[in-house]
């Protein structure tokens, strides 16, 4: 089995969550015979997201490559970034690398082109929200994605950061998310919504949201796996 190297942090909430269910899932499917070899490279939040929020993506471009050398240099063969929002400068972060990452967004695209979905609802940080580097590849996959009205997208990165970032869970919050994604179904046409955040699996499924979920964090998890069996 190959080692796994996770650049986490962005939030510890996800990171664990990753952890945990790469874990489980390996030894699930190992019949109980193996747990993967995993290394774990955290990043300052703090500094990382300052860095997104200021727009300062070239010191980013700097900081995040020490976390992907430091798990390469670790003896990890498949590598990722367990932030969608950290996507932003995914490409600019292989080639300073040299390094193959796991893409989240191309993991999910890939999911949803396999389920015929031809237009989806994409939520998440107002980066990832307002940004291309989520949309891109499915757009390459012929799957049109929509996003929520600015004062919603500013209502949902605010969860996300005050609520989510801390694994805080509330009833009233996942109301205010499914009357926005309703409106994404009936206004937009989207077929399903695209949990575009570590830290959205946490409050939403597809057993409490009004839209089929692609949870980014499972389709994920189970790409890394595929690739490390």
């Amino acid at each position: 089995m190959k080692r796994i190297g996770l650049v986490g942090g962005t939030g510890p909430e996800s990171t664990m969550m990753y952890y945990k269910e790469l874990n489980s899932r390996i030894d699930r499917l190992t019949n109980g015979q193996a747990m993967p070899d995993l290394s774990i490279e955290s990043v300052d939040f703090r500094r990382a997201w300052s860095y997104v929020s200021t727009r300062q993506y070239d010191k980013l471009t700097d900081y995040l490559p020490e976390k992907v050398n430091n798990l390469a240099s670790s003896g990890a063969e498949i590598i990722t970034l367990t932030a969608g929002t950290m996507h932003i400068v995914f490409e600019e972060v292989e080639k300073k690398t040299n390094t193959k990452l796991v893409s989240i967004p191309k993991a999910v695209a890939d999911e949803a082109a396999q389920a015929g979905y031809k237009k989806v609802g994409l939520l998440g940080t107002l980066f990832t929200m307002e940004q291309d580097y989520m949309k891109t590849d499915f757009i390459k996959a012929g799957i049109e994605v929509v996003i929520p009205e600015k004062d919603e997208r500013l209502l949902v990165a605010k969860r996300i950061l005050e609520e989510l970032e801390y694994g805080i869970v509330k009833q009233s919050t996942l109301d205010e998310f499914n009357t926005i994604i309703k409106k994404m179904r009936e206004g937009q046409g989207a077929e399903a919504v695209v949990l575009g955040c570590t830290e959205l699996p946490l409050l939403l499924n597809s057993n409490n949201c009004v839209l089929p979920c692609l949870d980014s964090v499972d389709i994920h998890i189970n790409k890394l796996i595929e690739l490390a069996i």
